[in-house]
């Protein structure tokens, strides 16, 4: 029996740590130890501010907790089902949000820290690998996430044979409630939707007239941007998280129909609906800090001050961080992984996180808890036989995404396969309800919404019957 050594401490790393000692401590495997190798502080990111694990480094929120219609929501009820220690830091220390689960960032990845680093099969080792492990590490999980360093970053290329695939993220500003003027901006969740731990008057809202909205877009297209090396010039970004400079070149009327979209909100001054609308989302849990939603910028610094105080009510705002960019890098997962995430070429090495091709936290945290069962699995010698969740749930869509969602025709080629949210695109096919529970019929955009429903259902129905197999083969 050998160690399990986890290089990286993010979300997948975190994860994937908790899972894999939770299952060794159930198994009774008390002499196997889980290390976690990270890097910060002794080495930094241009990202991460801490040196806490599972830091978010892009937004506070984990978007929609509905588990009932919603494929993120049924992932975040999954993964709680499945004892996720990402789950229960975030259900401990969410803030309003409306229908997302958000949190306060710091106090989040503080929970996490202290519930990893205190389990007792858990070991956390403040060094770089700056290469392939060594050869005597057999049970590996590398979840180095979207910002491996270079030496591990060409390692694994040299491993792989393919050329790397990557895309820029881009981290939107976060200020300082106090420099708000709430003469303009007021409080509102869209169509006053209550979510986990909200009332339905969760963001803070800043309109724009038409005229307002023109000037706006012009200064954001006329502004400076960071200027990318030679050599990232024709990195794709991920289209789930385009910057919104990036949003504006496309039209300008897309950001009206984005981020910056006025449908279900209403300016109390005038009682209308505003021609677009930027909202902000609480940061932590005092409420003194709020992010600008859908506002990620590769603007540099002092055009974002001077841009973004062009906006309604932030005439004055005053930044606890501008935004920023980074370039996220991901494998070939379908053509290199194995179906419990194992390099082929490699076997000792086993993929989670941002790196395998997935995008966002829970997604990222999703294949965390996965690597880590499969790899306490092969720790203590047993089969990943019946290991893998069932095709029908949130996991299951992931893991599937991962491991063979592109392998049809043609998708092994290179750039074909592409980083993916959980969405219920990945999902099996399910037949639409025709009648609803009291027997009337299901007729127009309400069949959309039934079918979300069947799949949810579906989904912990298989999940709760997986759990308990996996709990009496134990």
């Amino acid at each position: 029996m050998s160690d399990i050594h986890i290089i990286g401490g993010g979300l997948a790393g975190s994860e994937a740590a908790w899972q894999a000692a939770t299952q060794l401590q159930a198994a009774g495997a008390q002499d196997i130890r889980v290390i976690i190798h990270e890097m910060r502080p002794v080495r930094k990111t241009d990202a991460h501010e801490t040196d806490s694990l599972a830091e978010l480094v892009c937004s506070n929120s984990f978007r929609s907790d509905d588990a009932t219609q919603n494929a993120v929501g049924l992932l975040h009820e999954e993964m709680r089902r499945c004892g996720s220690i990402i789950l229960r830091a975030a259900d401990e220390n969410q803030v309003p949000a409306g229908g997302a689960l958000a949190v306060d960032r710091h106090h989040f990845s503080a929970a996490v820290t202290k519930a990893v680093s205190g389990h007792p099969l858990i070991e956390i080792r403040r060094e770089e690998i700056s290469g392939l492990p060594p050869e005597e590490w057999e049970n590996v999980i590398v979840a180095t996430g979207p910002l491996t360093s270079l030496p591990l970053a060409e390692a694994i290329h040299a491993l792989t044979g393919e050329e790397e695939l990557a895309f820029f993220d881009a981290i939107a500003p976060i200020i300082h409630k106090e420099s708000i003027n709430f003469d303009i901006a007021w409080f509102q969740s869209r169509y006053d939707k209550k979510g986990p731990g909200g009332d339905g008057a969760d963001y803070i809202n800043l309109p724009f007239t038409e005229e307002e909205y023109e000037h706006f877009i012009d200064a954001l297209l006329a502004g400076e941007k960071t200027e990318f090396k030679e050599w990232e010039k024709n990195t794709p970004y991920f289209e789930g998280c385009l910057p919104v400079e990036v949003m504006a070149e496309r039209g300008r009327e897309t950001l009206r129909f984005g981020p910056m979209k006025p449908v279900g909100l209403t300016d109390p001054r005038t009682g209308q609906r505003p021609h677009a609308v930027m909202q902000l989302r609480q940061d932590n849990a005092l409420g003194t800090l709020y992010n600008m939603v859908g506002f990620q910028t590769k603007l540099k610094y002092g055009a974002q001050a001077e841009v973004f105080r062009l906006i309604p009510g932030l005439e004055k705002a005053q930044f606890a961080r501008l935004g920023g960019i980074h370039r996220n890098t991901f494998i070939n997962s379908p053509k290199l992984l194995d179906e419990t995430f194992r390099m082929k070429k490699a076997e000792h090495l086993r993929f989670a996180g941002q790196i395998t091709g997935v995008e966002g936290y829970l997604e990222s945290a999703a294949t965390g808890l996965m690597a880590g069962r499969f790899a306490a699995l092969d720790a203590i010698g047993q089969s990943a036989d019946g290991a893998l969740p069932p095709e029908t749930t949130a996991l299951g869509a992931l893991h599937r995404h991962i491991t063979g969602g592109h392998l049809s025709e043609g998708a092994g080629a290179k750039g074909a396969f592409q980083p993916m949210n959980v969405n219920f695109g990945l999902f099996p096919f399910i037949e639409t309800p025709k009648t609803d529970a009291e027997g009337k019929r299901i007729k127009g955009k309400e069949k959309g919404f039934a079918r979300k429903r069947a799949l949810c259902v579906r989904a912990l129905t298989d999940l709760d019957s997986w759990l308990s197999a996996r709990q009496q083969a134990a």
